[in-house]
């Protein structure tokens, strides 16, 4: 129903409102666009450094894991446009990146090509993203107490599973996703050679979130559910993604010119000879899924690169 005159002279001062809220969304760091209140960040000082003390949860009534896992793309074109998108193998199915890059990497054998090198540039990060609560936030002491979802990097999940599966026989297994028996996980984060760097994080000795089962039921029905995070309908389509990689690269579609025009254009290796080289085997085929992220390259890192051009 059409807003009448009067009715748009009454509501004026809740449209100021709204603007002004999306104004503020629009000069945020992530520009609004993945502004959701319900995902908690660390915050790190001037040198990138940052403490704060939080407690991984439980999955919720009708939810089996405490996490989801999702794979995305965070990477510069020659173009100078951006690709930052999730990719489509955390549904199991087929990603143009991840095809692109399998065919780059079997184009050649020279492990130092440029084909090769921009396949590390565009492999899959891997992250996950858990339901927590947070103890200690003293950057932001009013977080402290409340439910977040939190998403983080394969180099935490190796913390996580290292507690549940130990490395030797004397160190007891302990699940820290456990609201009675499970542990805080100090988060330390430096800056490493421009990344952010977790090594530092451990879980504390084993301790109940509470003393009272009432105050753990409050927190666990305020969790989240995760399973919606990673439904298909929060993915863009195989050809929408397809289309914006041909735009991000300045590609035509065409297999074969892709690979020339982006060893044309890309200098990432100078001192790579361009001479021919004999090919004495086939190349080897790698699949896809071999490029998935074997670090922990948060996709915020990629974002704020995207944000400063």
């Amino acid at each position: 129903m059409a807003l009448s005159f009067a009715e748009m002279k009454k509501s004026r001062q809740n449209t100021l409102e709204s603007l002004t809220k999306e104004l503020t969304k629009l000069q945020s760091p992530n520009g609004g666009a993945d502004d959701d209140a319900r995902f908690w960040k660390p915050t790190v000082d001037k040198a990138g450094n940052g403490m704060a003390t939080i407690r991984f949860l439980p999955p919720i009534a009708g939810e089996d894991m405490p996490f989801v896992r999702m794979f995305s793309h965070g990477f510069k074109g020659p173009t100078g446009l951006w690709y930052i998108e999730n990719s489509l193998t955390t549904l199991g199915k087929n990603d143009p990146v991840s095809e692109y890059n399998s065919e780059l990497w079997n184009s050649t054998t020279d492990d130092a090509s440029p084909a090769r090198k921009q396949v590390r540039d565009q492999k899959r990060k891997l992250n996950f993203i858990s339901n927590i609560l947070v103890v200690k936030d003293s950057a932001n002491p009013a977080n402290e107490g409340k439910v977040f979802l939190y998403q983080y990097g394969k180099k935490i999940f190796d913390k996580i599973n290292e507690t549940m599966n130990p490395q030797f026989p004397d160190e007891p297994a302990m699940n820290p996703f456990d609201m009675w028996e499970g542990a805080n996980f100090k988060l330390k984060i430096r800056q490493v050679e421009g990344y952010r760097n977790y090594d530092k994080s451990e879980f504390e000795a084993p301790t109940p979130i509470s003393n009272d089962d009432d105050v753990m039921e409050t927190i666990w029905k305020n969790e989240y559910p995760l399973q919606e995070l990673v439904a298909a309908d929060k993915f863009k389509s195989y050809d929408d993604l397809k289309a914006k990689l041909v735009r991000v690269l300045g590609l035509d579609g065409n297999p074969a010119a892709a690979r020339n025009k982006t060893a044309e254009n890309n200098s990432y290796d100078t001192n790579v000879d361009s001479a021919p080289r004999q090919r004495t085997a086939p190349a080897p085929k790698i699949a896809a899924s071999s490029f998935a992220d074997d670090d922990d390259d948060n996709m915020e890192f990629f974002k704020s690169l995207a944000e400063e051009d």
